[in-house]
């Protein structure tokens, strides 16, 4: 998947904002205000870090050359990905999708409230 694939798939979610609080490197997408994506911006081959579970953050980079814990994050509960062509956009879908959902699972009953109300 290309990264501007990646990112306008990241920006439909809902609620979902992207921003750079690390500087121009790095977008941030945010849900609530709780980070579950960072998609890299001037390297050659762009990566993209996403929240997991830590089991499945384990079988990914034992499968997979593009996969690696996550980069400058919590390595059991974040994985970096490769954008190379490795994952097909279907893996990275759900990857993208599972890592909202664990964010979006960890907030408080008022924010989980407000996130359904939006457009």
């Amino acid at each position: 998947m290309r990264k501007n694939k990646i990112e306008k798939y990241l920006s439909k979610l809902k609620g979902a904002e992207g921003s750079y609080p690390f500087g121009s490197e790095a977008l941030v997408y945010k849900v609530m205000g709780k980070m579950f994506a960072l998609v890299s911006q001037k390297e050659e081959i762009p990566r993209v870090t996403l929240k997991c579970a830590p089991a499945d953050g384990e079988v990914l980079v034992g499968q997979f050359e593009s996969v690696v814990p996550g980069y400058y994050m919590n390595k059991k509960h974040w994985i970096t990905i490769s954008l190379a062509g490795e994952l097909d956009d279907e893996i990275l879908t759900d990857l993208v999708d599972g890592s909202y959902e664990l964010v979006v699972a960890k907030l408080s009953k008022a924010e989980k409230t407000k996130l359904e109300n939006k457009q």
